[in-house]
């Protein structure tokens, strides 16, 4: 299998390593966006950061004044949650392969050089 190696070049501080390295938890590698706690929110707010979406979530809006409704507003809404749940579903996956890349890494045996 293959191994990732460690040169550690400590010296004389090894002593302030041990002391600084318990305060930390670990050295994983992390290169996920998402959580499950966060997914659906987090992925929403950078949804809506493109000006296309703000356009299709403004005609939403607009459609439900009386006044101004020009469709159904259960219509109004069908492009934009359609749009909003491909590209949740894209992002989710593309997550889902970093975590387990991630995963697959930091599962590699390391071997630490030491003097």
């Amino acid at each position: 299998s293959k191994h990732r190696i460690v040169i550690p070049c400590l010296g004389h501080f090894k002593e302030e390593y041990e002391k600084v390295s318990k305060l930390y938890m670990n050295n994983k590698i992390r290169t996920t966006k998402y959580t499950l706690l966060n997914f659906i929110p987090r992925n929403l707010f950078e949804q809506f950061h493109r000006v296309a979406n703000l356009y299709f979530l403004f005609l939403v809006v607009l459609n439900w004044v009386p006044l101004v409704e020009a469709f159904q507003k259960e219509i109004t809404m069908l492009p934009l949650i359609v749009v909003l749940t491909i590209i949740a579903v894209k992002d989710g996956l593309e997550d889902y392969s970093k975590y387990k890349m991630d995963k697959q890494i930091n599962n590699l045996l390391t071997k630490v050089y030491s003097r």
